[in-house]
This record gives structure tokens, C-alpha cells and sequence, in this order.
């Protein structure tokens, strides 16, 4: 039998349910949960403190993306937006979380064109009819934040725009599966095999990264051992940002516009 809220306590005490051990037992089933997750997929669900401090860190990242727009035009080299990103993240108390990581030897990942994810910036210099995406990841006071978004250098073809505008529909898609209950292989099928057997819970945080080819879905990764390109050369777009489950729905750490008109950077 279910107790209410406002039902007397089982324990006898006399006192109302909510007023008594309601609120022990929900903190001992919490426990357990965290616990059970731990064990089984090694996923730490967050405290209210470890949410405030990934809100932080998810406001520099948003504010990097804002700080780096204006630059995502043609004639500008790639690395020059790395030394940006590298610079903003360091002046503001944080790490970027790429460099090193693995081996990758920069502080964001630039991808333009058929360019599907984890671009290298270098000396390549970004032309009219570009698209670019920006990935960027800041750690600070310890906590990650990771989010991306897709630019248009100079006036977009037809093609540019339907793959991006497809790519954030398809976030936007994604974040709307996200509340309890839910199954992570729900939201996208690309992390099914690794996390379908598990379902949302509050507390969990994590990604929504979907890439979407203009063309086939077939990649491959340059000798530098990161950058996966599409291997019919069509463009590809992504966009990303980071989510927490609540107990009725997600919040957006990284929160920026997804309805944002997408204009092109002159």
C-alpha cells in the first residue's frame, strides 16, 4: 500500500508522512540509486553543487562560442581561432579540456566543410560558402562543459543550408527525449551500443552531439589520427550542448538560442 504525503507516518510517530520519514526514505533510495550507478556504468549522478559548478563552466563555454563568432570569416586561419579560444580559456581560469587529450595537439576542434568532427586547426584559411564547426570544452575549478555550434562564412548554398539547419533541428529533437524514464539510445542511436541499457535518472549530465552528412554516411580518419571526414566529400554539421536530467525534464548547462536565426559571418 502507497503512503501519501499527508497520510500518518508508518513509523507510529503521529506525525504526517512528509513531515516524518518521507523525506529519510527518499534520501535512502536516492543513495541507492547513485550507488547502483556507479557500480553498473560507472556514471557519477551529480549533486546540487556539481551542477551549479558544471553551470559555471557551461557559461564560459557559451561565452567563447560568442567571443569567436565574429572571427569565423573568411581570410581568418584556423589556428588564429585556436589561439583565441586557447587564450580566452586560460585568461578566464580554465583548461582547455582538447589540448593534450590523447595526444590532440590544440585547444579546440575546428571542422569545416566535409570535415565530420575532432578538425585540427592549422594554417588552413576559411573561404566564402565555408561552413565551421566549434567545438569547445573549458574545464574549470575541475568541472567539464562541452558545446558546439556550426558557422556560415559569407552567404550559405542551398546544400550549407539544409545540413545545418537539419543538424540543430536534430539536437533540438534529441534534448525533447531527455526526462526520467527515458533511455540514453532514445536520444541518439549513435551511443546506443555503449549506453542503451541504461535509462535517464536525475542527476545524470551529459552531451547531445548530433553530426549530420549532406551525403552518405560513410568516414574516414586522416593520417593525423582525429579528423574524420566524409569520404563522399559532402558537407557535414553538428551542434552540441550539455543537459542535465531533473526530476520532470533536463536544464541546459550551455544554454545559447537554437532558434537563433542562422546567419552568415561577413
Amino acid at each position: 500500500m502507497k503512503v501519501g504525503r499527508n497520510d500518518p507516518c508508518p513509523c507510529g510517530s503521529g506525525k504526517k508522512y512528509k513531515k516524518c520519514c518521507m523525506d529519510k526514505e527518499n534520501s535512502a533510495k536516492n543513495a541507492d540509486v547513485k550507488e547502483d550507478y556507479v557500480k553498473k556504468y560507472n556514471i557519477r549522478l551529480k549533486e546540487e553543487s556539481d551542477i551549479e559548478a558544471i553551470k559555471v563552466a557551461g557559461r564560459l563555454a557559451v561565452k567563447t562560442l560568442e567571443i569567436v563568432e565574429p572571427y569565423v570569416k573568411a581570410g581568418v586561419k584556423t589556428d588564429d581561432i585556436n589561439t583565441l579560444v586557447h587564450e580566452f580559456t586560460i585568461k578566464n581560469g580554465a583548461i582547455p579540456a582538447p589540448l593534450n587529450y590523447r595526444g590532440y595537439p590544440k585547444s579546440v576542434c575546428i571542422s569545416v566543410n566535409e570535415v565530420i568532427c575532432h578538425g585540427i586547426p592549422d594554417s588552413r584559411i576559411l573561404k566564402e560558402g565555408d561552413i565551421v564547426n566549434i567545438d569547445v570544452t573549458p574545464i574549470l575549478n575541475g568541472y567539464y562543459a562541452d558545446a558546439n555550434k556550426t558557422f556560415f562564412v559569407g552567404p550559405p548554398s542551398s546544400d550549407a543550408k539544409k545540413i545545418v539547419s537539419v543538424a540543430r533541428e536534430s539536437l533540438k529533437a534529441g534534448r525533447a527525449m531527455v526526462r526520467p524514464g527515458k533511455k540514453i539510445g532514445d536520444i541518439g542511436w549513435a551511443i546506443q551500443t555503449y549506453a542503451e541499457s541504461h535509462g535517464c535518472v536525475p542527476g545524470m549530465v551529459f552531451t547531445i552531439e548530433p553530426m549530420i552528412n549532406l551525403g552518405k554516411r560513410e568516414l574516414h580518419i586522416l593520417d593525423d589520427g582525429w579528423t574524420a571526414v566524409t569520404d563522399d566529400g559532402s558537407l557535414s554539421a553538428q551542434f552540441e550542448q550539455t543537459y542535465h536530467v531533473t526530476e520532470d525534464g533536463f536544464e541546459v548547462l550551455t544554454p545559447y538560442d537554437l532558434d537563433a536565426p542562422l546567419l552568415p559571418q561577413n
